[in-house]
């Protein structure tokens, strides 16, 4: 055999060789695949609810000016049905409004010696009307009163404590008390009402500076901020705004047209004024309302009713979420004694504020209607 088939056998011989496999030893095990479980995808997250266009938001607030409908000191003043019906032929006015605001003079207590002393009874009322008194203006539409004016102490800061319990127990907010101020919830609005006067222990008018720091601290957090003030000198010769510091009686009693200004540059809303007995002019102020005073609306005894100072009106003003005047209306009510307010078919109140608001500013901002009506002017 040559050399060159031993070659081939051999190259054939090694290819078997490499062909040839091992057998395994036992079955091989079978191959299972592990179970992955899928992992949830998170919940989508909801978007949350757009904000309201606040300038499209609306609230309407009903105000009037001082409330005394009967005391019980130091004789027995109070109206023949206990007060039941004082207010009623007002009420559908009042309760129809969103938020509704009066002043209240005197104090709501049950009994007690008067912590001021009247030299001369005849010039000097002190107030004091049962607790129960507090239904009456719950249920002729009241939510927040004022007592912040130089009645509400009248039988001390007991007094007024006893006041502030009377409302609370019915649900109406108040404010006047230093630091004592009110904040509710209306119309998907938050509106705090901040009362002032010149008198000691209140939120003090003629602390210009204070005063607006505060306006400005509750206009930061609320939408709405509603303030009035107890100020101005008293009685039918202070239907005119002076535009200087006023006094009556030597007690200062600041400069409204000042302080009005200032409390809507600081962030207030509408300025609702009280004091005076008489009606004062209105005026729109930086698109804001200001009413210098709201006059006597309803008060039984003790306060005169005589002339002008038994003429009020109930002022609403519509405003917009940002505070905005959008229009308002001056329904004109008349004290008749021993009657409540009754509505005035004559207007007395709605002419009066017209005429006094052009005699004072000339251009007030604002159109009276002779409806009744408060619209901005037609440019």
């Amino acid at each position: 055999m040559t050399s060159a088939v031993r070659s081939c056998f051999f190259l054939a011989a090694l290819a078997l060789t490499g062909c040839a496999t091992t057998a395994p030893e036992g079955p091989l095990a079978p191959v299972t695949a592990e179970r992955v479980e899928p992992t949830p995808s998170p919940a989508p997250i909801p978007a949350p609810p757009p904000e309201p266009d606040k300038s499209e938001l609306r609230i309407s607030i009903a105000a009037v000016g001082d409330m005394m409908i009967g005391t019980d000191f130091p004789q027995n003043h109070l109206p023949d049905d206990d007060g039941i019906g004082f207010l009623a032929a007002v009420t559908p006015w009042l309760a129809s409004a969103d938020l509704t605001f009066g002043n209240l003079e005197g104090v709501l207590v049950d009994g007690g010696e008067p912590a001021k002393k009247c030299k001369n009874p005849n010039a000097c009322y002190l107030f004091r009307s049962p607790t129960r008194y507090a239904t009456h203006y719950l249920n002729a539409g009241f939510d927040v009163l004022s007592l912040a004016n130089n009645h509400a102490r009248d039988f001390g800061e007991e007094g007024r404590t006893s006041t502030m319990n009377a409302l609370d127990r019915v649900g109406i907010r108040h404010s006047g008390r230093e630091g004592d101020f009110a904040s509710l919830k209306v119309n998907d609005l938050s509106v705090a009402v901040l009362a002032y006067a010149v008198t000691k222990e209140s939120n003090m008018m003629l602390d210009y500076d204070l005063a607006e720091t505060t306006v400005a601290a509750f206009a930061a957090s609320h939408d709405i901020v509603i303030v009035s003030f107890h100020g101005g000198a008293e009685g039918a010769d202070a239907a005119n705004i002076p535009f200087a510091e006023e006094e009556y009686y030597g007690e200062p009693r600041g400069d409204v047209v000042v302080f009005a200004h200032r409390m809507v540059d600081a962030g207030a809303d509408l300025l609702i004024g009280h004091g005076p007995h008489v009606v004062r002019a209105a005026e729109r102020y930086k698109d804001r309302l200001i009413a210098y005073s709201l006059g006597n609306f309803a008060t039984y005894y003790g306060i005169s009713v005589a002339g002008i100072k038994g003429v009020a009106p109930i002022l609403t003003a519509t405003l917009d979420g940002e505070g905005r005047f959008v229009e308002g209306e001056i329904v004109s009510t008349i004290q008749l004694r021993p009657d409540g307010p009754s509505i005035d078919k004559k207007q007395r109140a709605l002419n009066l504020m017209r005429g006094l608001s052009i005699e004072d500013f000339e251009n007030p901002g604002l159109t009276f209607l002779p409806d009744g009506r408060l619209v901005r002017p037609v440019n």
